[in-house]
């Protein structure tokens, strides 16, 4: 449509079947049909700069490759003087919405000058076709393909969940890198065993498999393996697979050992040396090594419903223009989006989250992530599915009107069937932006005063090494232009973003750290985790000691384990650090706990050599755990 003064304005106010001459103005048509099941694909990659005029004729040939791969006929089109690119494909069956929307995000995930927008709205989505005029003149120019492919269509509904598939294996990769840093180490839990956080799981089908498997007549070592690392990947703690000991076929390498051609026991100290030392070992390999699908049939289908809505609360969110800039709102934005990336890893929509790991995660401090779970559930993006109990934090969801299916109450006609691997997909494609954008913002330089603040962060997450208009920021920030230009000027002042003629980038080396130093704000965070590690410490022992306390029959205080000296199956109130200290009128002493659990964490505390089965020094020695906590 034309605005008062007579210039073309990229808007399509009306629509009308058109059979005759073809109109003069700038005009598009729909993809999809009145059921919104789609006819046509028509992929938009836009060219609003030179170098993005360079970057969308490379992405219309990547995926003018993908559609060749595929075997489906294709036309490549110029789409104006700004030297833009449509790719077109005509479709013999109607496909529907859901599978074209996954097939839009894959490919947006592979060329990011992708608009996605006429893929995703099957009732308003439209492009405009070969011949169009553009509305600063000239026309959509054919480059390569025949139009009679677009009037005679040949492409079938299975050729494009074919492509959705292909696209599927391409984009999923592993998840992110869980590599281990140093300065945050692995938790442990109250018996000082290590584990991995997050709710605990079904094992997988391999995994179970081996837990009943009879591992005495084959590699019992390795079985184990395969048990302990699922175990560890499903969130389940070293006592839970120490219970099953006795019983489970599967860990036979635990009980007993290969002696020429038979298997002897290994006592109960030896038993509990293997078990803690495979068991850490297997914790450590799910944290460093990048995990797959893997043989659960279900995983795809739980992923698929856990993506999708994820996806609609991100889209939510970013519609929800204002709410994320001002007072907490900017804490707020990144408390929801850490929420929704431990919800995609835990494929649940409800998990527990303590405030100082959603803290650190976040790059806030405690008491801000509480106010900001308070304000979301207030608002209703969130909602507390259980209360804080002991040892364990809040259970939190981010599907207050349990609108989540189950993967067997996902109903889909025979005729439109879920292309294989696109749920897992499109999980592993949100869960890395989720990873990288909260990566990005958790920085000291966006802490607050004399930091620059959460909402610079939160900005300088979405900005990329591209140039950027004001609008496009903001609109993926889920604020107004008016909020994000003075904090992109900030962002600019500090050296972190570069602005030219054609919007914001970052520099081509990252500055965040040379910043942070400048206004003295560096290794704040830092500071902050190894603060939040010690009261972790200090609250799981003090949780142990009350269990002992209130244990109906509590080991006597004189044969409680010290440090070092934890059996295979500890006692209600067995510690890592022994009986919490206490003062000589028999009151807790907190500031002797805090200074034990320091100097552990410093490397300057001393550890007792001590005994834990007298009646066998062999077995004592094995199971002797050095284990710091």
């Amino acid at each position: 449509m034309a605005d008062a003064y007579g210039d073309v304005q990229n808007r399509y106010p009306a629509h009308r079947r058109v059979d005759g001459k073809e109109p003069a103005r700038p005009w598009a048509m729909y993809l999809a049909d009145a059921s919104g099941r789609f006819r046509f694909l028509g992929f938009d990659l836009d060219a609003k700069t030179p170098d993005a005029a360079a970057a969308a004729a490379r992405d219309a040939e990547v995926i003018a490759g993908l559609l060749t791969d595929a075997g489906i006929q294709h036309v490549v089109c110029e789409s104006g003087p700004s030297h833009g690119r449509h790719v077109w494909a005509a479709l013999s069956e109607r496909v529907d919405a859901d599978t074209i929307a996954t097939l839009a995000h894959f490919l947006r995930n592979e060329c990011p000058t992708l608009d996605i927008v006429p893929l995703t709205n099957p009732q308003t989505g439209c492009l405009r076709p070969p011949g169009a005029p553009h509305r600063h003149g000239g026309r959509s120019t054919v480059l390569r393909g025949d139009l009679g492919t677009l009037t005679a269509p040949t492409t079938t509904a299975a050729q494009v969940r074919g492509l959705v598939e292909a696209l599927a294996k391409l984009s999923n990769g592993a998840e992110p890198a869980g590599r281990i840093d140093p300065k945050r180490p692995i938790p442990v839990d109250e018996h000082g065993r290590l584990y991995l956080p997050g709710p605990r799981r079904e094992l997988t089908a391999g995994s179970a498999a081996a837990l009943r498997e009879d591992a005495a007549s084959g590699d019992a070592s390795a079985v184990l393996w395969r048990i302990l690392v699922g175990a560890a990947a499903a969130r389940w703690r070293h006592a839970d697979v120490a219970a099953l000991v006795d019983e489970a076929p599967g860990l036979e390498h635990v009980r007993t050992e290969r002696d020429r051609l038979q298997r002897r026991p290994r006592g109960r100290g030896g038993a509990a040396h293997v078990l803690r030392r495979q068991w850490d070992k297997a914790v450590r390999f799910v944290a460093t090594t990048d995990r797959q699908v893997g043989d659960d049939p279900t995983f795809d289908a739980r992923a698929d419903a856990i993506a999708a809505h994820v996806r609609h609360i991100q889209a939510r969110a970013d519609a929800a223009a204002g709410r994320w800039a001002h007072r907490g709102g900017p804490a707020d934005r990144r408390v929801l989006d850490v929420l929704c990336m431990l919800a995609l890893k835990a494929l649940s929509a409800s998990l527990e989250a303590d405030t100082r790991r959603l803290a650190l995660l976040a790059g806030i401090g405690r008491e801000t992530a509480r106010t900001a779970l308070l304000r979301l559930a207030a608002d209703g993006w969130i909602e507390q599915a259980r209360a804080a109990d002991g040892p364990h934090a809040a259970h939190w969801t981010i599907d207050p009107q349990s609108v989540i299916p189950s993967p067997a109450s996902t109903s889909r006609s025979q005729a439109d069937p879920r292309p294989a691997g696109a749920g897992s997909a499109e999980r592993f494609i949100l869960l890395t932006a989720l990873t990288e954008r909260t990566a990005d913002a958790a920085h000291d330089l966006f802490t607050l005063g004399p930091g620059i603040g959460f909402h610079a962060g939160n900005i300088y997450a979405r900005t990329t090494s591209e140039p950027q208009p004001v609008d496009a920021i903001a609109h993926s920030a889920g604020c107004t232009v008016d909020q994000v230009r003075p904090t992109l000027d900030r962002l600019t002042r500090a050296g972190v973003l570069v602005h030219n003629r054609d919007g914001w980038r970052r520099r081509s080396v990252d500055y965040r750290r040379a910043a942070a130093i400048q206004v003295d704000v560096d290794g704040r965070l830092q500071e902050r985790a190894a603060r939040y590690a010690v009261e972790r410490e200090l609250w799981a022992w003090w949780q142990a000691e009350e269990t002992w306390m209130r244990a109906p029959r509590r080991t006597s205080p004189n044969r409680r384990p010290g440090r070092g000296q934890l059996a295979l199956y500890p006692d209600d109130g067995t510690h890592a650090y022994g009986p919490h200290p206490r003062r000589p009128d028999g009151r807790l002493d907190w500031r002797a706990a805090r200074r034990e659990v320091e100097h552990e964490r410093n490397g300057v505390a001393r550890r007792p050599w001590n005994s834990i089965d007298r009646a066998s020094s062999a077995d004592a020695r094995d199971s002797l755990d050095l284990q710091t906590a």
